[in-house]
């Protein structure tokens, strides 16, 4: 895992783990970089795989604004179905609207793997003419996150900033690269968690001092560092 600032593409947090997705790392290696940047405030990119609201809430809340994209796990756009984008959440009324203008309300609140439900539905979808772009069942429902409002600032932010990702992909994939390239086709030399764990702090230290070399000069840096 590796936070990289996006002015000097100095990799600012990193982090050595066994846990074989990202998931679970979004909020941690968030904090890591507010805290080794003494930013009061943050902006984090980070791809589609570090998606998890329970995360992206605790971001939120520790006040580090996130832009990540959401998984598409479902298939109703490819079976030609409206997406869940197609509704609209309306927090007044707290309901939804449908493509045909109809309202979605809410029904009952169900708790699922830890996380508060509330689910919606309209009661004149058999008679709707859309019915067959929108669902082979006897209603189309819509199902919400008690916190979901926090997820709908975060595809507000990525909307009107589009670049997001191919910032994320420039400041983040080079250093990988780079070290990468350096250790060659052994990758780590050692076994277990925490020898890998310093091996790969090593390598970090090198490519920010190589990094911050080519930034500042050599004489500079130096001078910093004795003051």
């Amino acid at each position: 895992q590796t936070a990289v600032d996006t002015q000097h593409h100095l990799i600012v947090a990193h982090d050595v783990t066994n846990i074989a997705n990202d998931r679970a790392h979004l909020a941690t290696m968030a904090t890591k970089s507010r805290e080794a940047m003494g930013n009061a405030e943050l902006t984090v990119l980070a791809d589609r795989g570090y998606f998890k609201s329970e995360e992206i809430l605790a971001c939120d809340q520790a006040g580090i604004a996130t832009l990540i994209p959401k998984p598409q796990t479902s298939n109703n756009k490819a079976d030609g179905l409206f997406d869940r984008q197609a509704f609209v959440y309306d927090a007044d009324r707290d309901e939804y609207r449908c493509p045909a203008g109809q309202p979605l309300k809410w029904r009952y609140t169900s708790i699922e793997a830890g996380k508060t439900l509330h689910t919606y539905w309209s009661s004149i979808c058999q008679s709707c003419t859309l019915k067959e772009k929108c669902t082979t069942g006897q209603q189309r429902r819509v199902r919400r996150w008690e916190h979901e409002a926090v997820l709908d600032v975060v595809q507000s932010r990525l909307d009107a900033k589009p670049d997001a990702m191919l910032i994320r992909k420039q400041t983040v994939e080079h250093p990988f690269g780079t070290i990468k390239s350096w250790m060659g086709s052994t990758h780590f030399l050692t076994r277990t968690l925490d020898r890998v764990s310093t091996e790969m702090s090593l390598h970090v230290l090198a490519y920010n001092l190589k990094r911050v070399i080519q930034i500042m000069g050599s004489e500079p840096l130096m001078r910093a560092m004795r003051a």
